[in-house]
């Protein structure tokens, strides 16, 4: 095997958005070594997302087990290659263990600066790697298939993985009233509604809200790669700060994320058709700086964005794109 040709092996983070903001990392080495096959190692959540990856020998979801054995799992199906890149983009030790010509590792310092920035300047990476997707030519078809029609497509995602983050539902179902309606700038437009199966007591409101013809309901979502593929072809995304915000942004939906007790700075979404609108008070103000803050609380911290100001920032978005 010619050393161009060696495998590369990328650890890919556990929670959706680590992975979908380190995907570049891995369209990086792809461009580099166009010879390469490639295995993915990630959380069993966002192992879906590599399933269209050109050149993949396989994917490795790792489950997270007691004493660290899932990383001695993940040893003994790997140790026996030599590798031409480990990239780690879990900072952990592991990269260290199996032999490769090139060793990234990556690991959050919380500087002030974006996820991906972070991961550009680590690996001195320039440009900045920017999230990608592979989605087959017979996946979008088939999604395509699935939606139909020409009607422009608002993708909503009203939950998050903390309630903190969630803006309430009955804001969401408003801004919707208020961009499709009649006059609205999606006005007529269909409504795709998403979130984990696990999630829909949280996201059934907002569905519930929307006049049954226009209402796409993708919560319980059978494929993220799928999800994605669906975002490709929607006019607008708008959903708090959570992974799938994340994948959406990715897809190339135009993408509008919903901040308050997160920092934008470290992970608004990412790409030219992307925004982000936040509540007045900034992250601090919402959790360190007040004494009554609890994160085991999954009240809603968003309560001061405004439905204005999100159809405003909503508005500006389409504009734009």
């Amino acid at each position: 095997m010619t050393e161009s040709a060696r495998p590369i092996l990328f650890i890919a983070g556990n929670r959706l958005g680590d992975a979908v903001l380190a995907s570049g990392v891995l369209a990086r080495l792809m461009e580099e070594r166009p010879e390469a096959r490639v295995t993915i190692a990630c959380g069993a959540l966002p192992a879906p997302l590599f399933a269209d990856v050109p050149r993949l020998d396989r994917i490795i979801a790792m489950r997270r087990r007691g004493m660290g054995r899932h990383w001695m799992a993940l040893w003994a199906q790997t140790a026996g290659h030599r590798w031409d890149t480990v990239a780690d983009m879990r900072g952990s030790i592991f990269g260290w263990t199996v032999w490769a010509r090139r060793r990234w590792v990556s690991h959050a310092e919380y500087r002030h600066e974006h996820r991906i920035e972070e991961i550009a300047r680590q690996f001195g990476l320039d440009p900045v790697p920017a999230p990608k997707l592979w989605i087959s030519p017979e996946r979008s078809g088939r999604v395509a298939d699935q939606l139909g029609g020409d009607t422009p497509i608002l993708a909503i995602a009203p939950t998050s993985n903390w309630g903190g983050k969630q803006w309430p539902a009955e804001r969401f179902a408003e801004t919707v009233r208020r961009l499709t309606a009649p006059g609205g700038k999606l006005a007529g437009a269909r409504v795709l509604v998403s979130a984990s199966a696990n999630e829909r007591p949280a996201a059934q409101p907002v569905l519930d809200a929307i006049p049954v013809a226009q209402r796409i309901d993708w919560i319980g979502m059978p494929d993220l790669l799928d999800l994605a593929a669906v975002f490709a072809r929607c006019r607008l995304f708008i959903g708090n700060d959570s992974g799938l915000m994340h994948l959406a942004a990715a897809s190339g939906a135009p993408t509008l994320g919903l901040f308050g007790p997160s920092r934008e700075w470290r992970y608004r979404p990412w790409g030219e058709k992307a925004a982000f609108v936040r509540t007045p008070e900034s992250h601090e103000a919402l959790t360190t700086e007040d004494p009554s803050f609890k994160f085991a609380s999954h009240d809603t911290r968003m309560g001061s964005l405004t439905i204005d100001a999100v159809v405003e920032a909503a508005e500006a978005l389409l504009a734009r794109t």
